[in-house]
Formats: structure tokens, sequence, C-alpha cells
């Protein structure tokens, strides 16, 4: 077999892989989104049973082989290149898939569908005693992931964490992590006891209108097409915790979360996912299932969203426009109020217990706390028994408060639930690439504040097309970034992109 048909070989059998991953997709996407409570043990077994098939496509000696002669051959000689990376990316998931033994991703597999099924309970319930034994299997069995990664020399686990952060965010360190986060909280923290002590603080009266719920669905699908997410190739649903997912090169759906008396939680729920639908939209369909068709990580995936959300969303020109837009859709509920107002409101920086409804300067101490919280479950060092304490604790040691229920601490994310351990980090991670990129492409495009006003989102849009969503995972995110900003990671533009916009409105 010549070098070409072994490519073509390899790509269509990958390809027909993801055709079941995508099966898979819609299997989970359904049961976030409209599963009766009585199909849940039945839909446990049908996710298994797919997960485990997808495993032994994804350690067949035979695609093993093709992978072996190609990275050996002259199509891997430029690895960057979309033949390239697809052979390099290829044979790295390969290396680490067979790692693995059918009977532990299985487990895992039905483990995170009824974790995911029993933290909504529990949530829903305030009852943490009926999700624990579901979060402690859940960590046994990517602990024992983690360590099989580990066994032999590994460039991309060097320690437990190492193992499971690199699925999320390519090549990172937990070391080099720690390091850059302590470096941002350093510089937080002192900023958001002055933005809390300031005299000129904002009320955040603007969004204590209650708004019904089908008017938000309303607004809600009116503003993620506005900046650029196409509902001919995706869709906007609801569920407990919003999310993103792609079932194919054509459908990708987001999904979010209403509360009648607290308009900005879907408004900006949906801001972020369309962010990640808008990315996910923007890479190189006719590669779907393959390297070049796939994320570059989820740091510069959270980058998308968070941009969209924030950089965009929460800037003076954004609301310059979006006001009156907006205003006419509230039928009144604002009609004594400015842009300025809800400028000003929406950008209130104060310790809160709900991370996904933080501020920008205090959303990145919930992070940290995750991030060490779930390093210690994973050693073994914090007992899942005693994690809602330590849970408790460390809010009140990083923000000042302390939950009251376990809905508004320990059970208010679906991550652990699902198996994402190593994968809060790239939140932040998502933070700190956005600003590089806003700061490369207004330095390309000019400032972006005149665009923004005339709700003409194009130019970022297309700017981050070229510089971002084109790449897929053809490169690394330090590489990507450093193509696209010319810098590596850096905690600086985005601690300088808050004091700029913060110390106006605080005075």
């Amino acid at each position: 077999m010549d070098i070409d048909h072994t490519f073509q070989e390899t790509k269509t059998y990958v390809s027909r892989t993801a055709l079941l991953e995508s099966t898979l997709a819609l299997l989970e996407w359904d049961e976030r989104t409209g599963l009766p409570s009585q199909g849940g043990a039945y839909r446990a077994e049908q996710i298994t049973h797919l997960s485990g098939l997808i495993h032994r496509r994804r350690t067949a000696p035979e695609l093993g082989a093709w992978l072996q002669e190609l990275s050996a051959g002259p199509l891997a000689s430029n690895a960057t290149s979309p033949v390239g990376a697809t052979i390099a990316k290829l044979f790295k998931d390969y290396k680490r898939h067979a790692q693995l033994p059918i009977e532990l991703v299985e487990a895992t597999s039905r483990a995170v569908a009824l974790g995911q099924q029993a933290w909504e309970k529990a949530r829903e319930l305030d009852s943490w005693n009926d999700f624990a034994p579901h979060l402690k299997t859940i960590f046994d069995l990517r602990r024992e992931e983690a360590q099989l990664l580990c066994e032999r020399p590994n460039p991309d686990a060097t320690d437990l964490y190492d193992a499971l952060l690199d699925q999320y965010e390519e090549g990172a360190r937990t070391q080099q992590l720690t390091n850059t986060f302590a470096a941002l909280r350093d510089e937080l923290v002192p900023l958001v006891s002055n933005l809390t002590i300031a005299p000129n603080r904002p009320t955040g009266h603007c969004w204590q209108y209650p708004v019904p719920v089908d008017r938000q669905r309303r607004i809600s699908k009116w503003i993620a097409e506005q900046i650029g997410y196409d509902f001919s190739r995706g869709r906007l649903d609801e569920t407990t915790h919003p999310f993103c997912t792609t079932l194919g090169p054509n459908d990708c759906r987001i999904l979010t979360r209403y509360q009648e008396k607290y308009f900005p939680s879907g408004f900006y729920g949906t801001l972020h996912e369309a962010g990640h639908g808008i990315y996910e939209q923007g890479l190189p369909d006719k590669w779907y299932g393959l390297p070049p068709g796939a994320a570059c990580s989820l740091g510069i995936h959270e980058s998308q969203s968070r941009l969209w959300e924030n950089f965009v969303g929460r800037s003076f020109a954004f609301w310059r426009w979006c006001f009156p837009l907006l205003a006419k859709q509230l039928n009144g509920a604002w009609k004594s109020l400015s842009a300025e107002h809800v400028y000003r409101d929406v950008n209130l920086v104060a310790p809160s217990l709900i991370r996904v409804e933080a501020d920008e300067v205090t959303y990145n101490l919930h992070i940290l706390i995750r991030f060490e919280l779930e390093q210690s479950l994973l050693s073994g060092e914090l007992s899942v028994a005693d994690a809602p304490d330590a849970w408790n604790e460390r809010y009140q040691h990083y923000l000042g408060i302390r939950p009251s229920t376990h809905r508004d601490g320990i059970l208010q994310d679906v991550h652990w639930s699902a198996g994402l351990i190593g994968y809060f980090p790239t939140y932040t991670l998502g933070n700190l690439y956005a600003a590089q990129l806003v700061e490369a492409a207004e330095r390309q495009l000019g400032p972006l504040t005149e665009q923004f006003t005339k709700g003409d989102f194009n130019p970022m849009l297309s700017w981050l097309r070229e510089n971002v969503h084109a790449h897929g995972r053809c490169q690394s995110a330090p590489d990507l970034m450093l193509k696209a900003t010319g810098q590596q990671l850096n905690h600086r533009p985005f601690v300088k992109y808050l004091s700029n916009k913060l110390a106006p409105i605080y005075e």
C-alpha cells in the first residue's frame, strides 16, 4: 500500500469513528435537554456501549500500524500542515487511548452518565449526600486513568493532574499554570479590595427588573445572531447548566438557562455559549472529525466564549449599540435608564457565590478554588466527604463569603459529574488568551469601538476566523497565540484591560 493510500484509509477510518462520536454526543445532548427521568438508567447503558465501540476503534491495531507508517513517512514532515497535523495528533491520541483498558473506559462512561443524572437531582434537592458516592466513583476512575497514563515515560504526563489536564489544554503543565495563576491572583485580590470600597460603585439596579422567560428566549436568539452565530447550522435550547456541543460539521448546538428575576443569566450565558458555537462553526468543515477540523484546545475555545461574552458584551461600545434595541424588546422596563447606566451595572465587581454569574475580576478566583480542590481530590489528599467544607473554606478565604447551601456551593457546576477533571483552569486561560487576541486584533484592525458602536462585529469575527478558527488543531495553543499575537501566554494584557475599563467607572 503506498503512503497516499494509507493516509486516505486512515482519514476514512477516523471519519467513520467520528460518526459514532457524534451519535454519542447526540445522546448526551438529549440527556441534558429532554430525557424522561425514568430513562436515565438505559441511557447510561447506551452511552457505555457506544463509548466501548468508539474506544475499540480508537485503539484498533490496524489504525496504529497505519499511523506508525505515516509518522515515519514524508507526509508527516510538516507537523503543522493539515496532513502533517492529522498524522501527528492522531498518533498521539492513539498512543494515549491504547494505554487505557476497555473496562476502564466503559466504567467511566457509565459513571459519568449516572453521575450527571444524580448531580442534576441532587442540585435540585440541595442534597450533597445523594451525589457524593457518584463523585467518589468518578474521581477514583479518573485517578486510575491518570495513573495508567503516568506508568511509563510519557512526555504528556509528569504527574496525575498533568495527565488529565493534557486532554483539555495540550502540553500545559500544572506547575506552569500554578505560577501564572498566582501572579494573576496577586494582582486581582488588591484590585477587588479597591473596587469594593470605591465610593462611586455601580449599584446593579438595571438588572433587577424581571423579564418573562419567553421574552428572554427571543432576545437570546436575537443577540446570538447579531454576533455571528449561524442558526442554519445550529440551535439554542435550555438546560440546567449551559454548554455547547457539536454533532456534525453543520450541527453545533448551544444551551443556556433563564431566570425571570435575573435577566443577565440568560443573556450573558447565551453570549458565552454563542462564542463557543461561532468557533465550532468556523472550523474547517471538510476536516470534521480530524485534527484540522477540531478545536486547538479548550483554553482557546474558552477565549472565544469569554471574548464575546465580556470583551465585547460588557464594553461601552456594545451597550451604546445594544441599549436602544434591547430597551424596545423589554417593553419599557429601561425607559428611565441609559446605555451608560447599563454599562456601569454590568461591570459591577462584587464577590459572589455563582461562578457563571461572577464579574470579570472575581471570576478567576472561582476558577482558582476549583483548580486547587480538584488537584487535592485527584491526589487523595482531600476526601470527597470533606470536599464541601474545603469548598466553603476557600470561598471564605478568597472571596470573603460562604455558601449557605450546597446548590450555591459545591453542587453548582456540572463538570465533576461529567468527569471533566482538569477542565476548570482552561476558563482562566481563556480570559488571558482573549485579552491578548483583542489587543492583537486592534493593532491590525484599529480601535474596535467604532465598529461595535454600530453593531458591526464582522471585522472582529473575520479576524478570528483567519487567525484562530481556520487553524483547528494544527498548532498548539502556545504556537497559535504566538503567531496571532506575537507573544506567549501573559497575564498582564488581561490586568491592563480590566484596569483601563474599570478605573473610569469607579473613578
